[in-house]
């Protein structure tokens, strides 16, 4: 392999290459280097089959502020994960029916302008627009999923700010909350924790129903101490979130200025099409656990089994 390539990444802009330099530990001058140890190790590793662009691999140095240890974690993680759970991670397709009728709803919007103009990306899901008794959440998810993975390859304000969410609770249900199981919630957990690279900044809840409590007390406690700190329930009062999310950066449905949900939902249509080989390839990559060195990973210990989560689900 020629090493001597430039890193084939997008350009940041001024301030965002400033907020890189001083708050991820990016050094433009290493990025190359860095890119090359990153690849010489995944090639090295005889169970992980990785992408390797360079886009893609960069990602996982910002979300891990250039650790490259740390990167390693979890880019095997993230592989880990996918391979161990496709149902759960592993998008390989965004055109089937069911897919793009719950994109359609436009319940799952990422907004055109980051938080303050040049902060994190404002993502919100609006539960109550995908009925449940037709869609399940884990087929919610992979849009989600699919939407957190174009961003790991264009969005350098999720990259190097990181991602602000919003969960919009207003027409949900109980059954909506039931199809959250104490196993799924840890897999969830567990992924956006270890395996993401994309560094989550706050999660609000507002419009929150009754029965909310019971799921919220049952993911809080399988949560970091540091990402429940960014966990923010506002109940109904839209006051509380627009103090930490202005509401002109709210799309036109909510009275803001933030792009307009049937725009949205029509721009990412195209990128979905767009991404179509992008996905399909991702069968093609993952991990292969007989072929792991050293210790077997401890699924078991890591997700408990599906027995064990019920105490959590106590008060």
């Amino acid at each position: 392999k020629n090493s001597k390539m430039p890193p084939r990444i997008r350009q940041l802009t001024p301030e965002l290459q400033k907020a890189a330099i001083e708050q991820l530990h990016e050094d433009p001058s290493r990025l190359e280097a860095d890119l090359l140890a990153f690849k010489t190790w995944i090639e090295q590793q005889p169970h992980l089959n990785a992408r390797t662009d360079d886009q893609f691999l960069v990602a996982f140095l910002r979300g891990c502020k250039y650790s490259l240890e740390r990167a390693k974690s979890k880019l095997d993680k993230y592989y880990t994960l996918r391979t161990k759970f496709p149902e759960y991670f592993n998008v390989t397709s965004t055109t089937t029916g069911t897919f793009r009728e719950i994109h359609q709803t436009g319940a799952i919007i990422y907004l055109p302008t980051p938080l303050n103009g040049n902060g994190p990306r404002i993502g919100i899901w609006r539960m109550g627009l995908v009925p449940a008794e037709k869609y399940n959440i884990l087929e919610c998810m992979k849009v989600a999923q699919a939407m957190q993975e174009i961003c790991i390859m264009e969005d350098d304000y999720a990259n190097v700010n990181g991602l602000a969410f919003i969960m919009d609770m207003r027409g949900a249900t109980a059954a909506h909350l039931f199809q959250m199981t104490p196993s799924m919630a840890k897999k969830f957990t567990v992924y956006s924790e270890e395996a993401l690279p994309l560094r989550i900044k706050a999660q609000h809840f507002i419009n929150t129903i009754t029965g909310f409590e019971q799921i919220f007390n049952m993911f809080k406690p399988m949560m970091s101490k540091k990402m429940q700190g960014r966990l923010f329930v506002h109940g109904n009062k839209m006051d509380l979130l627009t103090e930490q999310i202005p509401l002109k950066y709210l799309p036109e449905e909510y009275g803001g200025e933030n792009g307009s949900v049937p725009d949205l939902v029509a721009e990412w249509q195209k990128k979905f099409d767009d991404y179509n080989d992008f996905f399909q390839a991702n069968a093609t990559y993952g991990t292969d656990e007989s072929l792991r060195p050293g210790k077997p990973i401890d699924f078991e210990g890591l997700f408990g089994s599906e027995g064990s989560f019920r105490k959590l689900n106590v008060d």
